[in-house]
């Protein structure tokens, strides 16, 4: 793991029309039989890769339409998509639904990918992802993780409270041991939307996440699993980029190291990003909020020169 020292991102491009005038709804078809929406950025002109946005937990997928239209205007065919019961994909309630972190992984961004890589298959072109937290997260539980070439995960980290900083540990904690369990007494799921915190949670995702954020390494002290997935994350071979934002409350840059040394088999490159790069705060959200486009410009220029 090598850390990256202060760089100047790449100023902002105008976005073209016709940029915008190239989206389109899709559907993607998991192995486990369900379809869900997603959204086509094609390029404009020649493509120069397939690229798949992975988003951060309980965030819907038109939190990243801004970046996914700069993909465009760099010649990335892009998708976006929201995991199942989130975004375009949430049922009416979701008292009672089904799906934890696992299968959010091995079967909903398991399908971007693999309808990414079908079209760059076919013309020859690589595949990349660009994932947020858990993205970067759900990387090393891909069942088809071989079918990317390059992966830049922005505020990827292992979601133990004790990495925060002091304010933001106590309130993490009020989330997981009292916020949390008066919200999925009351809805049966984790209400969150109501209270402006993101996209609501079903209750199987929001317990498998508390349990895995009580731990120093996340996932990978998880007595029932962990050691499988330690085996798992060490199968990813590929060119890494963990981007952390020094200001990044939920995922600060000893957090991102602490998640990213699973990642065994691959070059890991460690960025440390500060709110003087883009002359505002960064956070966990600003990854991706209007001002954070020279960040995405790096990012695209660093995939592309990691096209294998």
């Amino acid at each position: 793991m090598t850390t990256h020292p202060y760089s100047t991102p790449h100023r902002a491009r105008p976005v073209r029309a016709e940029a915008i005038e190239a989206i389109e709804a899709i559907e993607l078809h998991t192995r486990d039989g369900l379809a869900l929406a997603a959204s086509r950025f094609r390029p404009i002109g020649a493509p120069r890769a397939l690229l798949v946005i992975a988003p951060a937990i309980a965030v819907a997928q038109r939190f990243y339409r801004r970046a996914a239209i700069a993909a465009q205007t760099e010649g990335f065919d892009t998708i976006t998509f929201d995991y199942r019961n989130m975004g375009r994909n949430a049922p009416a309630s979701l008292r009672g639904a089904s799906g934890d972190l696992f299968t959010w992984a091995e079967q909903d961004l398991a399908a971007a990918v693999d309808h990414a890589a079908d079209h760059a298959d076919a013309h020859g072109l690589p595949t990349f992802l660009l994932a947020h937290s858990f993205g970067g997260q759900a990387l090393g539980l891909l069942p088809n993780h071989h079918r990317l070439h390059a992966c830049y995960a922005f505020g990827t980290g292992a979601g133990w409270s004790g990495w925060m900083p002091l304010a933001e540990r106590w309130r993490v904690r009020m989330l997981w041991h009292v916020l949390g369990p008066l919200l999925t007494a009351s809805h049966g799921y984790l209400g969150w939307k109501a209270l402006g915190m993101g996209e609501d949670l079903p209750l199987s995702v929001y317990r498998q996440w508390k349990s895995w954020c009580r731990h120093p390494y996340y996932c990978f002290d998880e007595p029932a699993v962990g050691t499988m997935l330690r085996e798992r994350f060490a199968r990813v071979r590929m060119p890494i980029a963990a981007a952390t934002a020094v200001d990044d409350r939920w995922s600060p840059p000893r957090s991102c190291d602490a998640f990213m040394r699973a990642y065994t088999g691959s070059a890991v490159e460690r960025i440390d990003l500060h709110p003087q790069m883009l002359g505002a705060p960064i956070g966990h959200m600003g990854y991706f909020r209007p001002h954070a486009n020279p960040l995405w410009r790096t990012a695209m220029t660093w995939l592309l020169a990691h096209s294998g």
